[in-house]
């Protein structure tokens, strides 16, 4: 039984027995987990604050709630405890999104109060590799430099606002957006194909831990598309990230996104969890 009821704000006294929590179960976790990993716990440092509920050695569920609120390893006891410090504060997040359950249920307690949702992904499968792609890698994806960001940058835009439904210039006129953009070229995570000043393919590596790393903001240049693109530029990326990242490679995809689901299969991803998106 918990000795508590109540969420708490942690902080990096509290590390270990966060990572230990995140360590069990690296794929549905890695994107919190390389938060942590990267910054710790401090709320300057993390962009957000990480709430936990259990007592101190007892730590049984996580929330990360920065841009994005993401439930870790909650059951409906934490997730209530969860709702109830969100709902105190105030919506601040962009979005919710993680474990279909945990966030359902955190969902049914926060949209008489936070109001309705701009979309509402309902099943998004999270899939997994661990081995090398079945299918030939295209040899002309490679990593983005520097000097190309003016290039991939429109692609990034086009696939963001394709995705989740609006422009990511909104609001700062895409000054956070083409920050991150940037900063994953500098880190060498960005990878595409780019023929005579074009993005045909593009990919990138956007949650790394030693565990897995997470494939986000696939895109293939809509006058391309149908061409097995995606496909051998998907076993590419998949490569360099077991050899340069994490021996398991993750993402989520929408469940209706029947093609992309399918080009994921060819490349060897297997569904092992679902996730649910909630967008403001």
């Amino acid at each position: 039984m918990l000795r508590t009821s109540a969420s708490r704000v942690l902080d990096d006294s509290d590390r270990d027995e966060v990572l230990a929590l995140l360590d069990s179960d690296p794929v549905a976790n890695v994107f919190v987990s390389s938060r942590v990993r990267a910054v710790g716990l401090n709320p300057a440092r993390l962009g957000g604050q990480m709430w936990g509920f259990g007592p101190r050695g007892g730590l049984v569920s996580l929330c990360y709630a920065g841009a994005n609120m993401v439930p870790v390893s909650a059951g409906p006891e934490a997730v209530h405890a969860f709702a109830d410090r969100a709902r105190k504060q105030g919506r601040r997040c962009s979005s919710i999104v993680g474990p279909v359950d945990a966030v359902s249920l955190l969902w049914e307690r926060l949209e008489p109060y936070w109001g309705r949702a701009r979309a509402i992904r309902w099943a998004q499968p999270v899939m997994a590799t661990s081995r090398r792609p079945p299918v030939p890698a295209d040899p002309l994806v490679r990593r983005v430099r520097p000097e190309e960001f003016d290039i991939l940058l429109p692609a990034c835009v086009a696939m963001f606002t394709e995705e989740v439904g609006v422009s990511p210039n909104l609001g700062d006129g895409g000054a956070l957006y083409r920050t991150r953009v940037a900063e994953l070229i500098r880190i060498g995570r960005s990878y595409a194909r780019i023929d005579n000043g074009k993005v045909v393919f593009k990919a990138e590596v956007g949650a790394v831990t030693p565990q897995a790393c997470q494939i986000q903001g696939v895109w293939v240049d809509p006058e391309l598309r149908g061409r097995g693109h995606a496909v051998a530029g998907m076993a590419a990326v998949v490569e360099a990230a077991m050899e340069c990242f994490a021996p398991v490679v993750t993402l989520y995809v929408n469940d209706y996104n029947r093609s992309a689901r399918a080009v994921y299969r060819k490349v060897g991803f297997v569904e092992v969890d679902t996730f649910m998106s909630v967008l403001f």
